[in-house]
């Protein structure tokens, strides 16, 4: 038994900061046959959650490009989803949780790449005052 479209999540309410740990596994189709094929269905990423105060798990679809941010870069969830798979038993049902999202992305990704200061000046020239003086010399 699954919910149909599972529970949409609030990022900054569910998880607060979140920042990357590593790529944890990749599910593979399944052949006809029973064995495991070349081909990646999901990936799952380990990602440290500020307000569950625990490491999450988040799956993403594998035509999304594996993610190899920095450690510990804070990243946002695109459509995030918490979805739940049930198993039957003579007890009742185990019912497992997970996490999934359309795409994981650095949060500081703007006009600046992550983790860099802004700098408007071109690497080789000197603040304005510098130069001022050098032309007087």
């Amino acid at each position: 038994m699954r919910l149909a479209n599972g529970i949409v999540l609030d990022n900054e309410k569910t998880f607060g900061v979140l920042k990357f740990s590593a790529l944890r596994h990749e599910v593979r189709v399944e052949n006809e046959d029973g064995t495991t094929s070349d081909e990646i269905k999901r990936r799952t990423y380990d990602l440290k959650c500020s307000v569950q105060e625990r490491m999450i798990q988040v799956s993403i679809p594998a035509d999304v490009p594996v993610k190899d941010f920095p450690y510990n870069a804070e990243v946002e969830l695109i459509n995030p989803v918490a979805d739940t798979v049930a198993n039957a038993n003579f007890r009742g049902a185990d019912v497992d949780w997970y996490i999934k999202a359309d795409d994981i992305i650095l949060k500081n990704k703007g006009n600046q790449p992550a983790g860099n200061p802004q700098n408007n000046n071109p690497q080789n020239l000197a603040p304005q005052g510098q130069q001022k003086n050098k032309l007087a010399n």
